[in-house]
């Protein structure tokens, strides 16, 4: 449990970790070659232990320490991927195009134990099967083969992220070019293709599309993954929601243009330099509107945390979700603490409130507890944040950091 005392203007600067949804990918990018893969920057979070554990399953060594993971050859890489470990995390996922690529054959079980459910893989599975590969379904596992992987063009009705990684990976070693039209273009995508590059094959970008050049074998590389551009903005929106002053080192400010965009709107003032952002705000928000976006739109994993900071905006607030419509499994919560929010369809309304109050809450996901997490700071008097293990699957040190800005914030049992 997380226990704080809100009502105090945050002040202060921190740095932002690795981000976690470079990190994963790299990890998995890892899995493509028996040289060491030296991955620089990576944040300590449960999500990637995760990740570093499936690495292990199968086959590879893995020394993490610090913030450098290196992982090398090891064992001969395993066909089978761990359920226990594809279940916790849907990431895990993107281990099959390296396996499948490498072996020839590859058996992953349905992320989370779920069939093609509202966050499918089914255009994981198209991709692959333009390049080849074959699949079957027995038992909740995807068993894949493919004798040699060949580069193609594939076309993604929704430039999804983990689609999009998941040919990048599995291209890296298919004969030929493989180009994905209509791909995801978000940081950390890009930031996987600077990493095959180093590792031997090189990723191309387009104006509507990415090509990467398969080879037969791919070396090891030394890469440092980009700042994690999502806890950046929760932290610039806990100094916000405070009316206080935070700056972020370490931050990317062209990664986060369409959030600074929102807090210009809404009344803050906005300092952007090179490798750092600072947000000062200290009256009441105006109300904005918010409109989820693959990049670079508005990035759904902010969604939360901005309509935690729009409860007590002046105003009308309005939030439409286009890339997951199940993303308001807050608003229970964040009502239980005084907001007045309404959700039809994919869209939510938030009527700003003067302030909000404290409340025992529950985090259901990651990015529902960085709101209930930014609400509390806010909030009068005392608020215990239950579902702490989501934070920690994707924000390192949450109290600590928190601590450093001013936050009266601690962890009970």
């Amino acid at each position: 449990m997380i226990r704080i005392e809100g009502g105090r203007p945050l002040r202060g600067t921190v740095r932002a970790a690795g981000s976690k949804n470079a990190a994963l990918p790299a990890i998995m990018a890892s899995l493509l070659t028996p040289e060491p893969v030296v991955l620089e920057n990576i944040p300590h979070l449960l999500d990637v232990e995760c990740a570093l554990d499936l690495a292990r399953a199968l086959g590879k060594s893995v020394a993490w320490e610090n913030s450098t993971a290196v992982l090398a050859g090891g064992k001969e890489l395993a066909g089978e991927a761990p359920a226990e470990l594809v279940g916790r995390m849907r990431a895990s996922f993107l281990a099959l195009g390296p396996v499948l690529a490498r072996r020839g054959e590859a058996a992953m079980p349905l992320p989370g134990g779920c069939a093609l459910g509202p966050r499918p893989v089914d255009l994981h599975l198209a991709g692959l099967r333009r390049l080849g590969a074959e699949f079957e379904v027995r038992g909740g596992t995807i068993f894949a083969r493919a004798r040699r992987l060949r580069g193609t063009t594939v076309y993604l009705d929704f430039p999804s992220v983990g689609a999009t990684e998941q040919l990048l990976l599995a291209g890296a070693l298919a004969q030929g070019e493989t180009t994905v039209v209509n791909p995801a273009r978000e940081p950390e995508v890009v930031d996987l293709g600077v990493l095959l590059t180093r590792m031997g094959a090189p990723v191309t970008w387009h104006e509507d599309r990415v090509t990467v050049r398969g080879r037969p074998e791919l070396g090891g590389a030394r890469h440092r993954v980009i700042p994690d551009r999502i806890e950046a903005g929760t932290y610039l929106l806990a100094g916000a929601i405070t009316r206080g002053e935070v700056t972020v080192e370490g931050a990317r400010p062209d990664h986060l243009d369409a959030l600074l965009a929102k807090l210009l709107d809404a009344g803050a003032e906005v300092e952007a330099a090179e490798g750092s952002v600072s947000v000062r705000l200290r009256r009441r928000p105006e109300a904005v509107h918010v409109q989820t976006l693959p990049y670079p739109g508005f990035p759904t994993d902010l969604q939360p945390p901005i309509v935690a900071f729009l409860t007590t905006a002046q105003g009308r607030s309005t939030a439409r979700e286009t890339v997951f419509p199940a993303r308001f499994s807050y608003v229970a919560a964040l009502t239980r603490m005084g907001a007045q929010l309404q959700v039809s369809g994919d869209t939510l309304f938030a009527d700003g409130v003067e302030a909000l109050r404290g409340a025992p809450v529950e985090a259901p996901d990651i990015r529902a507890g960085a709101a209930l997490v930014l609400a509390a700071l806010a909030a009068e008097e005392t608020t215990e944040i239950r579902g702490e293990e989501h934070l920690a699957r994707g924000y390192e040190d949450l109290v600590g950091k928190l601590r450093t800005l001013g936050a009266e914030v601690c962890a009970a049992p």
